[in-house]
């Protein structure tokens, strides 16, 4: 690392290097959708305090962001109904594969964290109470389109369909909870805005212009218009940073040192508190669900521009 090396250099630099890596990981096939993903493909986008944007590699081509939208659900519903959504989803670790159903039925229906499947379940429940699905789903859309400043991010409603034909598991989640108490809604109507928000389609450069509100203490630098109060940004960023990366978030803490949250379509968006938000893209996974080159793209980003949450 130099003292003050070229942000759009160093992201050139990287993807490159990616680009030439024979290690892709494998894309995820139990959403069929996913499963024609390219995995050759790579992308990257970074956005710094200032408002400037560096580029590598597929930064512009729109992926299912898939579980990163966690990020934007718990952040709605903690400005609806506050702190009171701890009562019905917890705050730690799971240590248990993204949709495991065996630690919900030892801690009786309540989900470990909102980043696992069963807590994102309850947290888009938590949302949906007092309204209608399709009215919730829009809300959550023009939600990301604003922290994005983006009005043509969309729902890839195939994505939707295919995750909605084939989630047996999330309904098992779902029903479980429900019989403890901790779904209030028609189950159907829950699931409905949970596999649609899942299937918002982003571009590595719009996701890391929609996380950018957590890089700055709950304020959008450009506009200084505040999305959450600067203690809510900064919690918010310890659970991705411990949650993140389902029962691999350890390791992305360990190498990276920056909060993220990565989704099974291979994208990661990571934080860099005070400096930048970023977004990355590979399709293909590691043993754990998360993009495999976009961790290993991160460790060399925070290495290289001295990013992390523990000192540089």
């Amino acid at each position: 690392m130099t003292d003050n090396p070229d942000l759009q250099q160093v992201v050139t630099e990287i993807a490159e290097e990616m680009r030439q890596r024979p290690d892709r990981g494998d894309v995820a096939t139990y959403i069929p959708e996913l499963a024609r993903a390219d995995p050759s493909k790579f992308g990257m986008a970074v956005v710094d305090a200032e408002g400037r944007v560096a580029t590598g590699g597929a930064a512009e081509d729109p992926f299912s962001i898939q579980s990163i939208s966690k990020v934007f659900t718990l952040t709605l519903a903690l400005g609806r109904i506050g702190d009171r959504l701890w009562r019905r989803v917890g705050r730690e670790p799971s240590g248990s594969a993204f949709n495991s159903i065996v630690q919900l039925e030892y801690e009786k229906g309540i989900p470990r964290n909102p980043f696992i499947n069963a807590g994102a379940i309850a947290v888009t429940d938590a949302i949906l109470s007092g309204h209608k699905p399709r009215e919730v789903l829009g809300d959550i859309l023009r939600f990301m389109q604003f922290v994005a400043d983006d009005t043509a991010i969309m729902i890839d409603e195939a994505v939707a369909a295919s995750e909605q034909r084939t989630g047996f598991r999330n309904v098992a989640l779902a029903n479980y909870m429900k019989a403890y108490g901790v779904i209030d809604n028609p189950v159907e109507y829950t699931l409905g805005v949970y596999f649609h928000h899942c299937a918002i389609a982003m571009s590595c450069r719009q996701l890391a212009m929609a996380g950018r509100f957590l890089a700055h203490q709950g304020r959008n630098p450009s506009t200084g218009f505040a999305v959450v109060q600067p203690e809510r940004a900064r919690r918010i960023n310890a659970i991705m940073l411990t949650c993140g990366h389902y029962d691999g978030s350890g390791e992305f803490a360990y190498r990276v040192g920056l909060p993220g949250k990565s989704g099974v379509g291979g994208g990661i968006l990571a934080i860099a508190p005070g400096k930048a938000s970023i977004a990355v893209w590979s399709p293909g996974l590691d043993d754990t669900g998360n993009s495999h080159l976009g961790r290993i793209a991160l460790e060399k980003l925070a290495q290289r521009m001295g990013w992390s949450v523990f000192g540089a």
